[in-house]
């Protein structure tokens, strides 16, 4: 991992300069059209920060400088958030409480009261397209409903997750309740005991059993979501993402193994035989390409325009209890996971999704989303607003569904939207900024 760090800051100076140079080129052009304002950015992330400063016109603040963009960890955003003024143009990487939709167990909550107001509201059909995540429960303080719904299916598999963990920390499977019965004595407790011993809140799922499998290997599938607004919702898709391999062939008689039953690369790369060179993802193209060879484009389509779903319905889910601001954006990396069936369910979402690469492609394709992030945020002011398509991002809602270009309005089906989305689709982003951020002719002062 150490060798790829070291590469990051060599590339920002070198590879990364020769890939970007175009692109830098139109960028410096409208700085000096607006008068060679710079941008002062605060950031303390190693990967994002490469490309901070590769961005012409930025330039780094340190300690209690003044700022106009920070990239900012939780941490931050909790301590300094309500007590800092924010000028009109300044923006920062998290919306007050980004944990709605990120918390494990708040996710689910807020799915399950969306999905119930549909079904009031509109009617089961329409309340059936958020049956995309794993039956679930949060513990301790449901402890008594999930007893009820294993006793319906004994011998099922169920998964349990801290709530406020990720990297697979603390994750482990289960097939008797006598494996969880420290949570029984938890839930008979008091709010005040409760307080008291500070209990650890989890949730427990019930544990796809039948994984989509590559090469006899689970996976699932990490993809970027730029939210630039709640009120109305804007929310862009990345064309690049990645699936994320275990390192052991999948099975169920051995429910302890973690290299089996855990994608996530912190705990891949533990693996006694784990090939750092080699890794243990693919990119997005590769896999939609593998997909639509072995079943065919029509069904890959189906199977890409259910995400888009999942995309579209969690954002709504919590869409009325995130506290929009203007000043910010939120970029989610999704974890989606396909069954045997080809159906994706809703893993977790994650608001602060690592960015240490684990590979040289890894590397670049992270530091395009990054860069192609912070194009879409626009600190420059070069876009119209406008715009369908920036870099790597498609818009996919915009107080709406987006439609795409080529699209027959009168032939696309009326129950479902058809999003402006290229997931694992070519990339051209080179080419589309070139284009999109021609330099615009001087403007004489009036």
């Amino acid at each position: 991992m150490s060798k790829y760090k070291l590469l990051s800051e060599h590339n920002t100076r070198t590879e990364g300069k020769q890939r970007l140079l175009h692109t830098k080129v139109l960028m410096n052009n409208k700085s000096e059209e607006r008068g060679g304002r710079c941008v002062r950015y605060k950031c303390g992330q190693h990967t994002i920060q490469s490309v901070l400063r590769e961005r012409p016109g930025w330039v780094e603040v340190k300690d209690e400088g003044e700022w106009d963009f920070t990239w900012c960890d939780v941490g931050w955003l909790k301590e300094s958030f309500d007590n800092s003024y924010m000028e009109e143009h300044v923006r920062v990487n998290h919306f007050r409480n980004y944990y709605e939709l990120s918390r494990k167990n708040l996710m689910v909550k807020n799915l399950k009261r969306y999905r119930k107001n549909l079904e009031k509201d509109v009617g089961h059909m329409e309340a059936s397209k958020c049956d995309f995540f794993p039956c679930t429960f949060t513990l301790p303080s449901e402890y008594h409903l999930f007893v009820e719904e294993f006793k319906r299916s004994p011998g099922s598999t169920w998964i349990m997750k801290p709530v406020g963990k990720s990297q697979g920390k603390g994750i482990f499977l289960f097939r008797k309740l006598k494996d969880i019965m420290d949570w029984k004595k938890d839930g008979t407790r008091s709010e005040e005991q409760k307080d008291a011993a500070q209990v650890e809140s989890y949730v427990v799922q019930r544990y796809i059993e039948n994984p989509y499998l590559i090469n006899g290997r689970k996976f699932d599938l990490r993809v970027y979501v730029l939210v630039t607004s709640y009120a109305p919702l804007k929310a862009w898709l990345y064309r690049d993402g990645f699936g994320r391999f275990s390192n052991t062939r999948f099975s169920l008689t051995s429910i302890d193994d973690k290299y089996v039953h855990l994608t996530n690369v912190a705990v891949q790369k533990t693996a006694p035989d784990y090939n750092p060179e080699k890794g243990c993802k693919w990119q997005m193209q590769q896999l939609r390409r593998y997909l639509t060879a072995k079943h065919g484009r029509e069904t890959v389509e189906s199977l890409f325009k259910e995400m888009d779903n999942i995309f579209v319905r969690s954002l709504q889910s919590v869409q009325r209890v995130i506290i929009n601001d203007k000043h910010c954006f939120e970029l989610y990396g999704y974890d989606i996971m396909l069954d045997h069936n080809l159906k994706p369910w809703l893993i977790e979402v994650n608001s602060s999704p690592s960015y240490i690469p684990s590979s040289q492609e890894d590397y670049e394709m992270k530091f395009r989303l990054l860069e192609d992030t912070l194009n879409v945020v626009d600190m420059e002011g070069r876009l119209t607003g406008k715009e369908k398509r920036v870099g790597g991002y498609d818009l996919m809602w915009n107080d709406g569904p987006v439609f795409r270009e080529d699209v027959n309005l009168e032939t696309s089906g009326s129950s479902c939207f058809t999003a402006n989305t290229h997931l694992g689709c070519v990339n051209d982003r080179e080419k589309q900024l070139r284009q999109l951020l021609k330099p615009f002719p001087r403007q004489k002062k009036m």
